[in-house]
């Protein structure tokens, strides 16, 4: 990586805290991608808000990155400036409501909860994503006990959110703006960026709270495949209803099938893992044998969920 000369385009930001071609691998849960040509660590909502609006005035092409899940990044990299948003600061009230900047990292954020006997977060442990990220795509899960076999969404606790709208301002906002749907929100079709975010949790027994997060995390952890162990971006394919993109690519008989490092888990036929020297390249050829061997078995196009950022 470069350091950055004090003369840079992006106006009031930092350049001890500016890099130039850093390398976007190690914060990605893929370990995947090339370097960025312009790096910078926003540590809280006000220095996110101000990255952004420095690449806007310099006309520079900007992407925010959160833990780096659900995305491929180019093995050529991002054009533009990067924004790693750490924003972490998030406090708790005695009426149950949560206030955290968007780069709090969810499960930070539900240890801390349950620790301290809020319910409302608890499904989510062990998912890697940024509270930004988690709104971004209406986190979910589906819960694996009796008596709440349903799937969970993070906008059922949902109070408002700060964002930087695309047209330069900043505002609060509630769920009608957000049009929460099933992997869907505003922010898939508008270049708003949320900044802090509150939840209404509900007070209950903390160590009820902690056997659900044993029970998730132990349902979790024997159908996904460990990323500490097989990095990957989680479910590649969008869900099909009633069939199951995993179920599809199993029954063609493609887990455990690989390009060069990249394999189709044995785990998770939806889900792509790096062995250990996998590229973007490797990740693109497996999903498109994937997605003809779909097509050619049972006539399904199978449709990519992750984002893929840089130059493809």
């Amino acid at each position: 990586m470069t350091m950055v000369p004090a003369v840079h385009p992006f106006g009031t930001l930092d350049a001890s805290r500016l890099r130039a071609q850093v390398p976007l691998a190690p914060y990605t849960t893929f370990r995947i991608g090339g370097p960025a040509e312009w790096f910078y660590e926003a540590t809280s909502a006000d220095d996110l808000a101000n990255a952004i609006t420095a690449a806007r005035a310099a006309g520079v092409p900007w992407f925010v990155l959160g833990l780096g899940a659900n995305i491929l990044v180019s093995d050529r990299g991002v054009r533009g400036l990067v924004i790693r948003n750490s924003a972490s600061a998030h406090t708790l009230d005695a009426n149950g409501v949560l206030w955290t900047e968007s780069g709090a990292v969810v499960q930070d954020v539900v240890l801390d909860t349950v620790r301290a006997g809020w319910s409302g977060l608890e499904h989510y442990i062990g998912i890697p994503s940024t509270i930004g990220g988690a709104l971004w795509q209406n986190l979910h899960f589906l819960s694996p006990a009796p008596e709440r076999e349903r799937t969970m969404f993070i906008s059922e606790v949902f109070s408002d959110c700060e964002i930087l709208a695309e047209d330069g301002t900043r505002r609060t906002v509630d769920a009608s703006y957000i049009n929460f749907g099933y992997d869907d929100t505003v922010f898939h079709h508008r270049r708003d960026i949320v900044l802090s975010a509150r939840f209404q949790l509900t007070a209950d027994d903390s160590a009820r709270l902690h056997r659900v997060l044993q029970e998730n995390l132990s349902w979790r952890g024997s159908r996904h495949p460990w990323l500490q162990v097989h990095p990957s971006a989680g479910s590649v394919f969008k869900k099909i209803e009633g069939i199951g993109a995993g179920r599809l690519i199993d029954q063609c008989g493609l887990k455990g099938y690989r390009v060069g490092d990249a394999q189709i888990s044995h785990i998770h036929a939806n889900i792509l893992v790096n062995l250990g020297h996998a590229t973007a390249a490797d990740v693109r050829a497996l999903i498109a044998y994937a997605q003809q061997a779909v097509a050619e078995k049972f006539g399904y196009h199978l449709e990519t969920e992750i984002g893929m950022i840089g130059e493809f």
